[in-house]
């Protein structure tokens, strides 16, 4: 047995990443056996980094088993998540070993090794890693400077050659033909109460008929939210079939959902060309809010709720006696609550939801909704939304400790003062949920530098400016300035800022935000509650007397 095929760097985002092994004799069980995966990069030791369990498998007619990432098309008999297998200088190896001989980070070996592959894209040769595994080349994948759509495969010789990935096929010569079955839907997306459609085809006509099993389960997508119909029939003599499934409508705003058609057909005369393939259900029953998007803006439909006490204090103060007695409410150490960094997650669903679908967050910077469910959990960020800090963390000086990453909910919390600004890191009045490409291309960079992507109709910027502007209050050790500085602690520029405030006045979006931080905090943005007392900090009435009219 050997490693037969590897496609370890795909285009964009590697979500085509597949190792096919080959038994010299088809139906070989791969029971005993192991695919370990070692980093050789300088910070990889030439150790294991994911060791897979081939136990209860075995190779197809034609000795081959595969192992790759969701989308690779024929479906892999065992799936891992996108962006696994790294690019070079690394190797894989088949080892006749328990999964416990491999924990993450063991020293690659020849010890119960069957074959290993020493690979890479134009990185220089792992001298110590083909060392340890017995071999003596290392194959590069972009050798034809084409590493985005080739792959290195095996000849029957032993050597290796580059070119278009061919998964779940013989690398030369004829193999034995499986039929392939394909399924598709008839729509992008569906609503409740839709019915979908699934069509269901094989490369070749069918000799015999055959049963079909499914089932669409996934996370919160269960048997009481579709009809029961749980398989299709293709005939003798066709190559397709069709299956009319029922979404049910409950009337009850459970979120959106996603379905995951996954196949259930083992017959060694097919080969699954797709599987596991997930279609999202929008839920109907959302609310609409009474006031609009950054877009669409309202401003009087939302009432600031804190006591008529809770800025008392403030009036009769000028300067910086105004200033500290600011500070002094939005850090009150006996009142203010600091939450993890995961908790933010669940604060921003509430404070940032879309105002015209509650089953949705509104996106800063790209002014634009994104259901719920589509929050980053993975490395890849394409169409989904994280979480944003106005004023960046390296910018501030401020990171995750061990303990942000357990969302323990509203009633858990830590002390804080205006001391504390590790807590600035998970203060919901410094985050939005934010576009995940957008987000990285905003990067670290100052306001004013950064100015939101291009065509954009400015309704996020006094957001962010009161944002940064209370952070600043907030948190010794912050300050906005003029300019962009490469001092930590200070973020950029001041004058952009105050003009973003002018220029993008408080809605009731940004008031109804205020209401649910404050639930979760106990503070409040005073900058939104009190707008004008920005010109009294940093403007035009700096030093004179203020009194809350």
């Amino acid at each position: 047995m050997f490693i037969n095929e590897i496609d370890s760097d795909t285009d964009s985002v590697d979500q085509l990443e597949f190792i096919e092994i080959k038994s010299e004799s088809p139906n070989f069980s791969l029971d005993g056996y192991i695919i370990v995966l070692f980093n050789g990069s300088s910070n990889g030791s030439d150790s294991s980094y994911l060791a897979i369990d081939l136990n209860g498998f075995q190779t197809d007619l034609n000795g081959l088993f595969l192992i790759g990432n969701n989308n690779v098309s024929p479906s892999a008999q065992i799936i891992v998540p996108n962006n696994s297998i790294q690019n070079g200088a690394d190797a894989v190896g088949i080892y006749q070993a328990p999964l416990s001989d491999f924990p993450n980070s063991t020293l690659a070996t020849t010890t119960n090794l069957v074959d290993a592959l020493v690979y890479d894209t134009s990185d220089s040769d792992d001298e110590n890693l083909m060392q340890l595994l017995g071999v003596n080349i290392q194959i590069n994948e972009n050798e034809n400077g084409n590493k985005d759509f080739e792959s290195i495969q095996r000849s029957n010789n032993g050597s290796y050659f580059i070119d278009t990935p061919t998964p779940r096929e013989v690398n030369e010569g004829n193999g034995v033909f499986l039929n392939g079955i394909n399924f598709s839907f008839d729509q992008d997306f569906y609503n409740e109460g839709d019915q979908i459609q699934i069509n269901f085809t094989t490369e070749e006509a069918l000799q015999e008929s055959i049963t079909i099993f499914f089932n669409l389960e996934y996370q919160n997508f269960d048997s009481n939210d579709y009809s029961d119909i749980d398989n299709v029939t293709i005939q003798s003599g066709e190559d397709s079939a069709s299956v009319l499934i029922d979404i049910i409508d409950d009337e009850i705003d459970e979120g959106d959902e996603d379905l995951m058609l996954s196949l259930d057909f083992q017959n060694e005369n097919f080969i699954l060309l797709n599987n596991n393939q997930i279609i999202r259900v929008n839920d109907n029953d959302f609310i609409i809010a009474d006031y609009g998007t950054p877009i669409n803006p309202t401003y009087a439909n939302v009432n600031n709720l804190f006591s008529e006490n809770y800025y008392s204090n403030l009036n009769g103060l000028a300067g910086e006696d105004l200033i500290i007695a600011l500070k002094e409410i939005i850090s009150n150490p006996e009142l203010v609550r600091a939450h993890s960094y995961s908790d933010i997650k669940e604060i921003l669903k509430q404070a940032d939801v879309n105002p015209e679908n509650s089953n949705q967050v509104w996106l800063v910077y790209t002014e634009q909704a994104r259901s719920k469910i589509d929050f980053q959990t993975t490395s890849s960020n394409i169409g989904k939304w994280n979480r944003e800090h106005t004023f960046p963390r390296s910018r501030g000086g401020f990171n995750n400790i061990s303990a942000d990453s357990y969302a323990d909910g509203i009633d858990q919390y830590w002390q804080t003062s205006i001391d504390s600004l590790r807590h600035a890191n998970s203060d919901a009045h410094g985050i939005r949920a934010s576009d995940g490409p957008e987000n990285s291309s905003r990067g670290n960079k100052h306001y004013g530098d950064y100015n939101g992507p291009t065509g954009n109709l400015n309704s996020f910027k006094g957001d962010v400016a009161r944002s940064v502007l209370f952070l600043s209050l907030r948190y010794n050790g912050l300050d906005i300035v003029d300019g962009f500085p490469d001092t930590v602690g200070q973020l950029g520029d001041l004058q952009t800022i105050l003009s973003w405030n002018e220029l993008d006045p408080v809605d009731d979006f940004e008031k109804n935000r205020n209401n649910i931080i404050y639930n979760w905090q106990n503070n409040r943005n005073p900058l939104i509650d009190l707008p004008e007392i920005v010109n009294y900090i940093w403007g035009e009435n700096y030093g004179e007397v203020w009194f809350d009219n």
